[in-house]
């Protein structure tokens, strides 16, 4: 199911930012290789949102090569911490290539293996974490990191409305119709598990924009 009419799309990809020299070449790759990536238009609100929040440290459970960690990075300060995980090699050392030629490289760690448990490897806490990684997972993801998020912190989950999953059923789930979900797919039952998981959370606020495949963004409050 396609969440948007073609006119919506259309204006939202004629008022998104422009890519830089490097993002419009990662673009081009995924075009020409069938890799999703989140895209310009989901790519502003990530900056926003790195920068509204202040944003120290990154984590992502799943980064690909690394297109929509240079999104978040244009709105992290310059001494700003970024940990990206990828559990296939060859990508993540496209993102490597990518970081040295956008001077980010020095200030990013790059993980490679299975993010729930990379992130037990990594100290402290984080004010950004994106969710892009195996959509059935995402809630047990929130469950190991929703502790280790500052107060003021984002948690953003992408494919909410579109990719691995089934939308209509979703959405009939989303207003009550909790039978909706049988005989859906794994990954659908996931991101209905991790909205339940995190709107359930009294110290998080959930909002979800339908911007590129669907973003929900989760800020802590308190």
């Amino acid at each position: 199911m396609d969440i948007l009419t073609d006119e919506t799309r259309r204006f939202l990809a004629a008022t998104a930012p422009e890519h830089d020299e490097i993002q419009a070449e990662m673009a081009a790759y995924a075009e020409q290789n069938g890799f999703p990536i989140i895209g310009p238009e989901a790519g502003g609100v990530l900056r926003m949102l790195a920068n509204l929040a202040n944003a120290k440290r990154l984590f992502e459970f799943g980064s690909g090569f690394g297109y929509s960690a240079t999104w978040f990075a244009k709105g992290m300060a310059d001494d700003a911490e970024l940990f990206l995980t990828e559990h296939d090699a060859d990508e993540l050392d496209m993102a490597r290539d990518f970081f040295e030629r956008t001077g980010l490289a020095d200030r990013t760690t790059f993980l490679e293996g299975d993010a729930l448990e990379l992130v037990e490897q990594v100290d402290g806490e984080f004010d950004l974490v994106l969710f892009d990684h195996q959509k059935h997972r995402y809630a047990e993801a929130f469950d190991v990191v929703r502790d280790r998020i500052e107060v003021g912190g984002v948690v953003v989950a992408d494919n909410i409305m579109r990719g691995p999953i089934d939308f209509g059923p979703l959405a009939d789930w989303s207003e009550g119709a909790a039978e909706a979900l049988d005989g859906t797919n794994a990954d659908t039952r996931g991101i209905a598990a991790y909205l339940d998981a995190v709107r359930a959370d009294p110290r998080y606020e959930t909002i979800v924009l339908p911007v590129g495949n669907g973003i929900a963004v989760s800020s802590r409050v308190e």
